[in-house]
């Protein structure tokens, strides 16, 4: 895969990498208490990340790890980091809390491209999901934050929901018509082969060129670099990790697959020298430190 990687002129791009500890974290099966938490999103605040998703504002029935985000929030020293601080949410509900927080620059909102998931997800709907995209909109708008829309499901899904690339590009483009710039999809389950991040891709990127197309994928170690690979010669510059590879979804109803590794997505870009921007010897050291 190298000599594509060069021969697609890789070696002069940079990624931008957002790391996702929520995702790692909201899959344990036991409670990581507040203090950990922090302590470790606050180191990884030194890693020099783009943005870091710290949490979620959801029903802590449904993801009881996340139930002390707001106390994870209060404890974040962004004293000496330029990262952005990212957080998910569900619903108008959970946005009106979170436009309150000071120190959160993007709300994260969920749309699924299989509306069994979104009910299990959210307990929404494709209409009721829209809706509360165009009030989040307004919501964010209003207190200064940005707004991210991602879809979930981007490469198909298990419960026998219609899905097509096209599919797929129909509703890049609705959330294009709705100004949005920066548009993540993901893969929840681990199953997207790298054709088909690549016919994905390569259906997207040139369909809207202005936009910033990222990819959160879920993958065993021993599959990931042929799927980064994918995504990077088609286009995408934008990539989701979890340090260690932990977390999967838990509202899937299907078994967890771990999330990409930041420390696998850092030794792809330096066997092809492709600009990674992070601290590869500071979150070593972390990995090191800390297991969940």
């Amino acid at each position: 895969m190298i000599e594509e990687v060069s021969a697609n002129n890789l070696d002069a791009i940079s990624l931008k990498i957002i790391e996702t500890p929520r995702d790692g974290f909201q899959g344990m099966p036991h409670f990581i208490p507040t203090p950990i938490k922090t302590e470790y999103i606050n180191r990884l605040f030194q890693a020099s990340f783009d943005t870091i998703e710290v949490g979620s504002f959801v029903s802590p029935k449904a993801i009881p790890q996340m139930k002390d985000t707001a106390e994870v929030l209060d404890g974040l020293d962004l004293s000496n980091t330029s990262s952005k601080v990212m957080v998910l949410i569900g619903n108008v509900k959970g946005g009106r809390e979170l436009v309150k927080k000071e120190k959160v620059d993007i709300l994260l909102f969920p749309f699924a491209l299989s509306e069994t998931f979104l009910n299990k997800n959210i307990n929404s709907s494709f209409d009721k999901s829209k809706e509360v995209i165009r009030e989040l909109q307004e919501l964010a708008a209003e207190n200064n934050k940005e707004l991210i829309v991602y879809l979930s499901m981007g490469f198909g899904n298990p419960y026998g929901d219609p899905w097509s690339v096209g599919f797929v590009r129909d509703m890049a483009g609705y959330l294009y018509e709705h100004g949005f710039r920066v548009i993540p999809l993901a893969d929840v389950l681990g199953s997207a082969g790298p054709d088909l991040i690549n016919d994905v891709y390569t259906t997207l990127v040139p369909a809207f060129p202005d936009v910033e197309f990222g990819i959160h994928l879920h993958t065993t170690p021993d599959e990931y670099y042929d799927k980064v690979d994918a995504a990077c010669t088609a286009g995408v510059r934008r990539f989701d990790t979890v340090l260690g590879g932990i977390g999967g979804c838990p509202m899937t109803d299907k078994v967890l697959v771990g999330n990409l590794n930041t420390l696998s997505l850092v030794e792809y870009c330096e066997k092809n020298g492709i600009e990674h921007g992070l601290d590869a010897i500071l979150l070593q050291d972390i990995a090191s430190k800390y297991s969940f």
